[in-house]
This record gives structure tokens, C-alpha cells and sequence, in this order.
């Protein structure tokens, strides 16, 4: 998330935060990918839509089809609708994207690209090794995907396995540039475009003319990507399309375990545990704070900042409200349209935020970290491994530990529950947290299906080698 040193070149990332406003308090809806996008794409937490944790390759569901994402709403409103890359919400049937909203579908994979072996495999910790070319070859690798590639899929097919991820960004930009061009010239239609990188997500990969060693391998992945975000950026100002709105976030924090092959959580680096990583899958502040930027020629206004409290979450009400598009209405949302806060000068965000339990520690998705404007209240800690492979222990709390974070966004040092502040935040965090759960416990709410069979592993020739099949397109 945080860049190791200044000297990173991203100009075109840089140029969009001076076109655009910029979210210093912008959080992800979980601290894991499927939960993340579930609630990104539905306004609504996992206790509500059904996505608490990850799906598997071999996952016969997805994301509840009684689910409806904001693709879906804006496909019936008339808009062209395209997803690249990873979507990680069910890939079998009528999981798949093109049955949730979306007319085209190009990833290189339905999931993450740690999940799945290539033959030039991408740089990870640990190293993992090729995908085999014989059935009389057999690989086992502690904490690598060894039996089944990494497909290609265009809309429902596989196009090829295993795939090139080195090629990857060069891919991403032609199909990406190809649905802006098909959306205004062929089509005539209002354009989502939903690009969900690979980058920054272990094993990072990088265009193969890029100097690169391993010890700089985040830097030169982090340009790659700003390379695809200019490519993006170019395609809508080629085709005069500045009534576009661009939303640039992430999913979750970096990846601590994976060491120089992941970012950095800055600040927020969760002190008051003695162990353990305070980052991806924890509700510590660099597991889910991501770095946000919206721009809109002519209606946000530019090289600004807003502190409001915000969510990924908010995504789906507000290009719903901008559509003129309006959600069901036979359930209930976590989400706040910020349209005011993007367009004017407003910063009221949401009073209170639940961070789902994503991982480091409790039940999938159960909300035990409570926001409060600048308080944030633990009644579960855990820390994710670390780069040198210590664990937060699981902690229960009650009370509940308090931190002040316009004081403390190290998260180090709690209030003392004798004091004045103490009592006065701990009854408005029971009361809003009370008031949520029994919100969600009286709502229309969905449950995903997380069974796993060998037969929903996506695979090209089943009778190959770790499924593969020379390129089909």
C-alpha cells in the first residue's frame, strides 16, 4: 500500500490525485479478497450478502445469486458492462460474471493468481516451482499450487492454461482499451469498466523489458501497474469521454508474510500486540485503510483531500445514485451514498464502521472492531504471520480495548477504561454495534455456498498435466 521510499515512479497514479480527490480515512469492507469484493459489489457486509472468507478453486458456489451487484443494475439501466481481471466470487455456472451483471469477462484467473501454478512462475515467498509437463512427474510444495494452472478465461471459456502472467499487463491494457472503444464507437453505450488488477497480489509479475532484481521486485510491479492505470486513463481521453468517472481503491492491506514481495502499511502498524503482522486479514488499521482517489473532470474538484470515514462499501450506493439508478429495495444496506462529499465540499462520512473479522482471528466475518468517528474499539485482536513468521495470539476483550486514533494511529496504546472518555465511547460503540446486529439479524440475508469438489476446479483438458491445453485464441 505504502511506497518504501519516495523515488517510486507512478505518474500517472500522481496524476490522478491531482486531477482527483483524494481519501485519507477510505477503508476496505474486508481484510480478504472474496469478502472485500462481495461487499464492494453489494453495499452490504458479509453477515448480510453470505461472503465472509475466500472462495477455493474448487468452490461450487459463489457469491448468493439473490445477491445483486451494482453491474446488474446498471446493465438493466442501459450501461455496457465489462470486468477485467479477477473477480474471486464463484467461477462455476451461474457464478460466473457474465451471469452477474456483466456482458464481457477477460481474467487471467477467477481467483487469485497465488492460487494455481505456471510454467514461469511469478516472484513469491515462498519460490514455488513450475507447472509439470508429464503425467509421470509429480511436485508437492508446502504452500504452493502445484496440480492445477492458472487458467485464462474469456466470458465462460478457457481460453488458455497455464497462462503467461508476465504478458499479463500488456493483456489487461488491450482488453481493457478494447471495451472502452467497443462501449463508445460500437455500441454507443454509458461504460462500467470494473479493472481488478493481479497487481499488487504475490506472485508479482512485471512486462518482461523492465530491469528488474529481486530485490526491488515491488517497485518495478507498483510501476507496472501505474503503466495499465495511464493505458486506462489514455483510452478515455483518446475517445473524448470526459464525462467519466474514475474510482481507483484497494481490497485490502499488504500482504506481511510475503516480505519484499509485499508493500507497506505505513503507520498503521498495530504496536499495542506484542507479535504479528498488522496487515492483510487483520482489523488492525493496515489490514483494511487503502489508499483511494476518485476523479471526475468538471465535478470533483481537483488536488483535493477528504478525511470523511468511508467504506468500499459506499461504492454501490453512490454510482447508483450518479446513474440515477436506485438498489432494491426488499433488503438493507452498510453503505452511504458520498456523492455530496465527492461533488462538494462536505465530509460527513459514516459515524460508525464495523470491520468484519477477516482471518487473524474469531468467526469469519463476525463485526468485532467498531469505528466510532476517531475511536476504534477491539472486543477480538489478532495479527496476522509476519515476514519473519511471528503470530499475534487471539484475544477476546471485554471491555473492549478503545484507541483514540487521531492521537494513535499506531494503535498503541489504548484508553484507560476508568476514564471519562473511556465510559462515554464504549456506550455510543455498544449502541451502535447492538443497533447493526440486530439490523442484520432481522434482514433479508444470503448464504454462500463454500463446498469443495474436485470437479468445479476449472480445467481445460482434464486429462492433461496440471490441465493444460496450448492457447485457444
Amino acid at each position: 500500500v505504502y511506497r518504501p521510499d519516495n523515488s517510486t515512479p507512478t505518474p500517472w497514479l500522481d496524476s490522478l490525485m491531482l486531477k482527483g480527490k483524494r481519501f485519507t480515512d477510505f477503508h476496505s469492507p474486508a481484510s480478504t479478497c472474496s469478502p472485500s469484493r462481495a461487499a464492494l459489489l453489494t453495499g452490504r457486509h458479509g453477515l448480510r450478502n453470505g461472503v465472509t472468507h475466500n472462495f477455493a478453486v474448487g468452490s461450487v458456489g459463489g457469491l448468493p445469486l439473490n445477491e445483486t451487484t451494482f453491474a446488474q443494475l446498471l446493465h438493466d439501466a442501459g450501461y455496457y458492462t465489462a470486468i477485467i481481471r479477477k473477480w474471486h466470487l464463484g467461477h462455476s455456472g451461474s457464478y460466473n460474471p457474465v451471469h452477474r451483471g456483466f456482458d464481457y469477462y477477460f481474467s487471467n484467473i477467477p481467483y487469485s493468481n497465488d492460487m494455481g501454478c505456471t510454467d514461469k512462475p511469478g516472484l513469491d515467498l515462498p519460490s514455488c516451482p513450475p507447472c509439470v509437463r508429464s503425467q509421470y512427474t509429480t511436485r508437492k510444495h508446502e504452500e504452493c499450487y502445484t496440480e492445477v494452472a492458472l487458467p485464462l478465461f474469456e466470458n465462460e471459456t478457457i481460453i488458455e492454461q497455464p497462462l503467461d502472467t508476465w504478458s499479463l499487463k500488456n493483456r489487461y491494457a488491450s482488453a481493457a482499451v478494447k471495451q472502452i472503444f467497443t462501449a463508445s464507437i460500437s455500441k454507443k453505450q454509458p461504460l462500467l469498466l470494473y479493472v481488478a488488477l493481479a497487481h499488487m497480489h504475490v506472485p508479482l509479475f512485471h512486462n518482461s523489458f523492465l530491469n528488474v532484481t529481486t530485490q526491488d521486485p515491488y517497485t518495478v510491479s507498483l510501476s507496472d501497474m501505474d503503466s495499465l492505470v495511464g493505458t486506462i486513463m489514455q483510452a478515455i481521453s483518446t475517445e473524448q469521454l470526459e464525462n467519466t468517472l474514475i474510482w481507483f481503491t484497494g481490497d485490502n492491506g499488504p500482504w506481511e508474510q510475503k516480505c519484499q514481495f509485499a508493500g507497506h502499511v505505513g503507520p498503521f502498524v498495530g504496536k499495542w500486540q506484542a507479535n504479528g503482522g498488522s496487515a492483510k486479514r487483520t482489523t488492525w488499521e493496515g489490514g483494511h485503510r487503502v489508499p483511494t482517489v476518485v476523479a471526475w473532470p468538471k465535478k470533483i474538484k481537483p488536488n483535493s483531500t477528504s478525511s470523511a470515514l468511508l467504506s468500499g462499501l459506499d461504492i454501490f450506493p453512490t454510482i447508483l445514485s450518479l446513474a440515477g439508478v436506485k438498489p432494491p429495495s426488499d433488503r438493507r444496506y452498510d453503505s452511504i451514498d458520498i456523492t455530496n462529499i465527492l461533488l462538494n465540499d462536505s465530509d460527513t462520512g459514516h459515524k460508525s464502521l464495523m470491520h468484519p473479522n477477516s482471518c487473524a482471528a474469531g468467526q469469519f466475518g463476525d463485526l468485532q472492531t467498531v469505528r466510532l468517528k476517531h475511536h476504534k474499539a477491539f472486543y477480538i485482536t489478532g495479527g496476522s504471520v509476519t515476514c519473519g513468521g511471528g503470530s499475534g495470539q487471539q484475544q477476546y476483550h471485554d471491555p473492549p480495548l478503545i484507541f483514540d486514533l487521531s492521537q494513535d494511529e499506531a494503535e498503541e496504546t489504548p484508553l484507560n477504561p476508568e476514564s471519562d472518555e473511556y465510559r462515554s465511547v464504549l456506550k455510543e460503540v455498544e449502541r451502535e454495534r447492538e443497533a447493526l446486529l440486530w439490523d442484520i439479524a432481522t434482514d433479508k440475508v444470503s448464504l454462500a455456498d463454500y463446498t469443495v469438489i474436485p470437479a468445479a476446479v476449472p480445467c481445460c483438458q482434464p486429462h492433461n498435466p496440471a490441465c493444460r491445453c496450448h492457447s485457444l485464441k
